[in-house]
């Protein structure tokens, strides 16, 4: 039997994976304020159920990697309070953020949880944290692809240059 080979719950993390799950925690939760935010800048029904629905994501994959942290004895990220329901007449127009902006931070922020998913995946030892951030991994992508109908959906999506002309054979 190799070193590490028995139950992954019962192996230590490395230095890598504490910094790893702790940080991605750390975001998460900063996420779940900036969406509550968002939430009241929208007017748009559709883009507030993407919201909510990043929400209640974030919220799951917190409550997971919150449990993995403290059966390893590592003290939880700080996290920001709930954000309050606002009315959105009530926010200015030049203080608002608009639709297009919101999903283009969602779909920036996909991308980005997408990219720290896989270097977790790729630097985890332990079978368990690697497998937790493939499931996270693959809900960001599925989201991801919500999101990109959403923007094409609405006119939202601006598209690098594209490139139509193409040489003849």
């Amino acid at each position: 039997m190799g070193i590490l080979s028995g139950n992954p719950q019962d192996e230590p993390m490395h230095y890598g994976e504490v910094s790893a799950t702790w940080t991605y925690l750390f975001a998460e939760k900063g996420m779940i304020a900036t969406y509550q935010t968002l939430i009241n800048h929208t007017g748009d029904d559709d883009l507030k159920k993407l919201l909510q629905e990043a929400i209640q994501g974030a919220k799951t994959e917190s409550e997971q990697i919150e449990e993995l942290l403290k059966a390893n004895g590592i003290a939880l990220p700080p996290a920001p309070p709930e954000r309050p329901v606002s009315n959105l007449e009530d926010i200015p127009a030049g203080a608002r953020f608009a639709d297009q902006e919101i999903a283009a931070m969602l779909s920036m922020n996909s991308a980005k949880g997408l990219v720290a998913c896989s270097t977790i995946m790729g630097q985890s030892i332990r079978e368990d944290i690697g497998l937790m951030f493939g499931q996270f991994h693959t809900n960001k992508a599925m989201f991801g692809a919500k999101v990109l109908k959403l923007n094409k959906e609405k006119g939202w999506l601006v598209p690098p240059p594209l490139h139509l002309n193409t040489p003849d054979k």
